[in-house]
Formats: structure tokens, sequence, C-alpha cells
């Protein structure tokens, strides 16, 4: 498959190419180009010029593409859920789930857009501007790069490009290298919806060369990021020589604290979430502080009621719920981990087995805050450390020893103690009887707290982070009608 700068399907200048496997299987799915940085500079330039064009197409016919490009999603829907569960290992009923989100959030970009109102500023009570009328308007910032990550490429990038798009900024996206052909497909959808063809740019390559020659450009207005905490710092570092503003998203090590009065089927079955997606989620528990007197009934019961019946086989079986990780290489790597964390200390008592890309849901009992996976190494898997506790205070300080501050979650009846988390945690959400698993559209979601990044990525304040402030004053406006009145 080749890559999309201004409405054509090219190769890279060099031609050079990336191969995509299916992490299942391992076999050979695709091809796509490593660009160039000529092929970068050229998408961007283009990009630039095609923002003004895009950005006077006036709302309501903007909308009417956008609306058109939900209608080819529809279309597209089957096709689009496998070409995901193809590249990314993930099991078919979720695949199409995440396609859907991406209906809903083009949908909601729609209709915040046409809803963005400006302010006009009370006269009178400042000397000197008594006549003036002071009024604010909502600008796009220009073109926004948006880094896709490879966990939920689909509905990462519409949370990307449908805000953006619809407030009048060109983007030029980089999907992962690992999974970037559902999301080309999506921007071909763009494009024959009727998107200016230069404001929907998709490059494909490496990420630790592509991604620092968009950040690179000082034509870049923005660079959107969802991804590590080393990658953000090296964007940031980019992006900083031309004073480039960025939003990042970058992970985090969520505490769930299970409380001695928790509902058990509830905490079991929160905590099972992280399942999902072979545990390959930013947002989601990924260290268990369970109090003692709780603590061999919740592990008893999340394996043998969650982890012992997660069902495998076929990814295109809707039967099937548990997938593969996104490529061996990422398995090995949490294989290492997990070694690690048991040298540290830590006792293995259930799962531990990895084949290929696949790796087993993982239990680590016994494991405590001055362990690597309590600060900031963050697990990418399937893995479900156990910490224990006796007093509320000491659950806080185990989950607050991670430089992350992502999500976090309680689970007790007791509304103080609930109270007291919520206020002592300093993560960008805490759930109450919830994992850090939780995220609504419209609710504010990303780091804002620690190392965790500063988007608060959502349908209720991210026209925030993609359009300015611009302040137009009409001086003596009011004075005739002042004096005459």
């Amino acid at each position: 498959m080749k890559m999309l700068i201004s409405g054509n399907w090219v190769d890279a200048s060099s031609e050079d190419t990336l191969e995509v496997f299916n992490p299942f299987d391992g076999s050979l799915l695709d091809t796509v180009p490593d660009a160039a940085k000529a092929d970068v500079d050229k998408a961007v330039a283009d990009a630039v010029d095609a923002q003004k064009k895009w950005n006077r197409v006036i709302v309501r016919e903007r909308a009417k593409i956008l609306r058109k490009f939900l209608g080819l999603l529809e279309e597209n829907r089957e096709e689009l859920a496998k070409t995901l569960t193809l590249e990314t290992g993930k099991p078919i009923f979720d695949s199409y789930g995440e396609i859907d989100s991406v209906y809903m959030t083009f949908e909601s970009s729609i209709e915040i857009v046409k809803h963005h109102y400006g302010k006009s500023m009370p006269m009178g009570i400042e000397g000197g501007y008594d006549n003036d009328l002071q009024v604010t308007v909502h600008e796009p910032l220009g073109v926004i790069a948006c880094i896709v990550p490879f966990n939920f490429p689909a509905a990462l990038w519409a949370f990307k490009a449908g805000p953006a798009l619809m407030a009048g900024n060109a983007i030029v996206v980089k999907p992962a290298s690992s999974n970037p052909l559902t999301v080309l497909k999506l921007m071909g959808l763009l494009v024959e919806a009727g998107v200016t063809p230069g404001a929907v740019q998709c490059i494909t390559g490496r990420g630790a060369t592509v991604g620092n020659w968009i950040s690179d450009n000082p034509a870049i207005a923005q660079v959107n990021l969802t991804g590590g905490v080393e990658a953000g710092k090296e964007i940031a570092r980019h992006a900083a020589e031309n004073l480039t503003a960025y939003k990042f998203e970058l992970g985090g090590n969520d505490p769930l604290i299970i409380c001695s009065d928790c509902d058990m089927d509830l905490a079991v079955n929160e905590a099972g979430d992280k399942t999902r997606n072979a545990g390959q989620c930013c947002s989601g528990a990924k260290r268990f502080i369970v109090h003692e007197s709780v603590k061999d009934e919740f592990v008893r019961r999340l394996i043998e009621e969650r982890l012992k019946t997660v069902k495998e086989g076929d990814l295109m079986d809707f039967d099937t719920d548990y997938g593969v990780l996104i490529s061996e290489k990422a398995a090995t790597e949490v294989e290492s981990q997990v070694k690690h964390t048991i040298s540290q200390g830590a006792s293995l008592v259930y799962g531990g087995v990895r084949r290929g890309a696949y790796y087993m849901p993982t239990v680590l009992d016994n494991c405590t805050k001055d362990m690597d996976v309590c600060k900031n190494m963050e697990i990418f898997g399937p893995v479900f450390p156990i910490f224990t506790f006796r007093t509320l205070e000491e659950a806080i300080e185990i989950a607050e020893t991670s430089d992350y501050g992502l999500s976090s979650g309680v689970i007790t009846n007791n509304l103080q103690d609930a109270m007291k988390v919520a206020a002592s945690l300093r993560t960008g959400m805490v759930a109450v009887n919830g994992s850090g698993g939780f995220r609504a559209q419209e609710l504010p979601f990303g780091g804002g707290k620690k190392m965790s990044g500063n988007s608060r990525e959502c349908m209720s304040s991210v026209l925030e982070e993609v359009t300015q402030e611009k302040s137009i004053i009409f001086r003596y406006a009011m004075k005739k009608y002042n004096e005459e009145g």
C-alpha cells in the first residue's frame, strides 16, 4: 500500500519500503513506503497551502463533507475492521468496536465545532474602554501533525483528526510503522468524501526519523502525539527549536486500589478488563493494590473467573476475546519485564508463557513499592502485579510512587475513603468503583499530571487544543450610541 500525499497514492522518493506483518501468524500483509525527508517536506508544504483552502470552506459545508465520510465509513466498516484485526492482532469484535468509535468521534466533532462560540467582553468595567466592543473568535492553528500509536490506531487517529479537520486545520498524519494500513484507508476515505486533498497528508515510515523530520519543520503549528515518554521528550526537543506547540499523551502506570469493603465481583470485573487488547492500553490498571484481608480472594477469583476464561482462537471469530501483542518483539519485552520483576522478589502465580507475539495473562504476587514495576516500568501487556496494603495511607503511598499520572481507580463502598483517594492521587482521572481504563468520549482524558503528558483529548475540551482565540476590538463602537442614549 502506498502513502497519501496531496491526494495521490505515492511511493517514497527513495523507493524504500517497510514490511507490515500479521502478528498473529507472522505472515506478510503488505509493504508501505519508508518516507524520505523530501517526502515529509513536500507533504508539510502542500498542507500549508491546502489548509488555507480548507479553512475557507464554510463550517456547514465542512460538516457535509465529513458526514459523507461517515457514510463511506459505514460502507467500508467490515473491510476496515478486518484490516485492523489482521495488522494489530486484536479480536474482530474489538476491531468493529474501534471502527464504530471513529464514527462517533467524527460525528461529535461536527457538532461541537458548529457550537463553538466566541465571547464578548462586558463594557464599562475598565476606564478608557467604555465605548469599545471587545469580542473573541476561534481560528484554526494551521497544520497539525498527528502521530498515531499502534494499540488503538483507528480510534486515536479519530480523536486527533476529527476535531482538527472540522475546526479548519490541515493534518499531517504519521501512523505507527507496525500497523499503518487501517489509518491509510481512513485517510483515503476523507479525500474521497471531498476534504481538500492536501489538507489530509499521511506519511509512512520509521517513527524515530519521520517523526523528528515532521517536528523539525517550522510550518507545523502543533505536534499531537500518543506514545511513550522517551518519544515525547525527543519530539519536544525538536519542536522547541521553532517553539512549535505540542500535545502529548504518554501512557501511564495506573494504580487500582481495592479496599477491604469492596464489591469483589466488581473488583474482579474491573481488574479483568486489562486483558482487553492483550493489555496494550495507555490507560488501564497496571498496578493492583489490594487490602491484605481480601488479597487472596481477589487473586484466586481473578485467575479463575477472568484469566482462565479468556477465549483464544481465530481472531476473525466473534467468540474470540483475547489476541496477541503487536509483535513478537513487544511480547519478548513483556516477558523480559516479568522476569526482571521476579528477580526483584515477585512471585509468579499464573501465566508467564510466551509463544511468538502471544503472551499469556500473567499474575505476579508479592510486589513491593521499591520494585521497578511500581515506579516507571510500564508493562504494556497482560500482566497483573499485585501489591498489598494495610492502611489507606499506605495504598496511596504505593500508588504515588510512580512518576506517571494518567489514570487511576479505587474500589470501595466507603464514600470518605473514595474521596480521600480521589483527592490524594495526582492523576488526570480517578474512577471510583472503576479502573483507570474508564474512558468516556466527552470526559477530559490524558496526562495533565506528572510524566503522562499535557493533552486532555476529549470532545468537551479538544477544541481548546486545535484552535486559538483571536481578540477583535471595535474602538469607539458604542460612543455615539452612549452619547445619544
